[in-house]
């Protein structure tokens, strides 16, 4: 069994509208995967959906190979979560705190130093949570969601709010679980550059739609590099380069050509330069992923998803 998460046509309606529709997730065990969007997007809607915290208009959930809806019980069991901010008792300790988690959820008590030591809370273990960084307090939830030893961790953004040094520690702490620990990762975030330092799969939500998923590497190969040169005589160098096949654009007083070969750019200037035209400057611009990002989330996106999916 190697799909960890799948959702079939998964839907939620409030009032009639839908604020998740028809939503298509794909999660394989290992992955990390980024589940990305703008704010209001349904991402949390959805991850709501998958923790049973919210029942879905239409569709289906399978979970470790399962109907999530028949077997509730044996899937939560194996799934960690953190969903906006983590719960805890700011007058007692990490320590005290995942004691009366451990509790509840009935594992060895022996899990509590494992799970500080995962997160790197060991020598704070025994302070009181209400003088915890909000960096800290996150590794704490965290802590909280690992420590019933689960297959699939959800985080919703875990991210949100912390200053540099405090994403840097949650980022590095989430890339080493699928490899260290075998736990396969959902996290959710409206910041595709957190994303693209963490996860292996990407999927992107927009206005409740699912218009993207495939791996990080796919999404940035569908990124096209613009060539521009800047000649003396646009028209007469265009109309050179069009009787020779190569076809390009006049944007103000450059030709623009799309996702050129190094072998096709040296045969563009060798032509213009023999043909007499004096060449100024060539540039190469490469959508960054945030671009494509924008481009995705912005109005239109969906048009423009499809024409990435192509």
């Amino acid at each position: 069994m190697n799909e960890i998460i799948k959702t079939n046509n998964l839907t939620k309606k409030f009032k009639g509208k839908p604020v998740v529709d028809k939503i298509n997730l794909s999660i394989n065990k290992g992955e990390i995967y980024g589940f990305l969007g703008p704010n209001g997007a349904g991402k949390t809607t959805t991850i709501r959906m998958l923790l049973g915290l919210m029942e879905p208009t239409n569709g289906q959930i399978e979970l470790f190979g399962e109907d999530a809806k028949a077997n509730k019980i044996k899937a939560l069991k194996k799934i960690g979560s953190l969903v906006e901010s983590p719960s805890y008792y700011g007058h007692l300790t990490a320590r005290e705190n995942l004691e009366a988690l451990r509790r509840i959820l009935q594992v060895p008590k022996s899990r509590i130093d494992e799970v500080l030591s995962i997160v790197r809370l060991t020598k704070d273990a025994d302070r009181a949570v209400k003088g915890y960084s909000l960096g800290m307090k996150q590794r704490l939830g965290i802590a909280s969601a690992l420590l019933g030893n689960p297959e699939l961790l959800i985080l919703d953004e875990p991210t949100n709010g912390l200053d540099p040094s405090g994403i840097h520690e949650i980022r590095d702490l989430i890339k080493k679980m699928p490899t260290e620990f075998g736990i396969t990762i959902l996290i959710s975030s409206h910041l595709l550059s957190e994303i693209d330092q963490m996860a292996s799969q990407v999927g992107i939500i927009s206005n409740g739609k699912m218009i993207f998923q495939d791996s990080i590497e796919n999404l940035r190969s569908k990124a096209k590099a613009e060539i521009t040169v800047k000649v003396q005589d646009t028209k007469k160098a265009k109309a050179l380069l069009l009787s020779k096949g190569i076809l390009t654009d006049i944007v103000e007083d450059r030709l623009i050509s799309q996702d050129m070969s190094d072998e096709k750019i040296a045969a563009m200037i060798n032509l213009l330069v023999t043909g007499g035209h004096s060449v100024y400057r060539v540039e190469e611009k490469r959508k960054s992923l945030e671009d494509i990002f924008l481009d995705l989330t912005s109005e239109g996106g969906l048009k423009h998803a499809n024409s990435l999916s192509s």
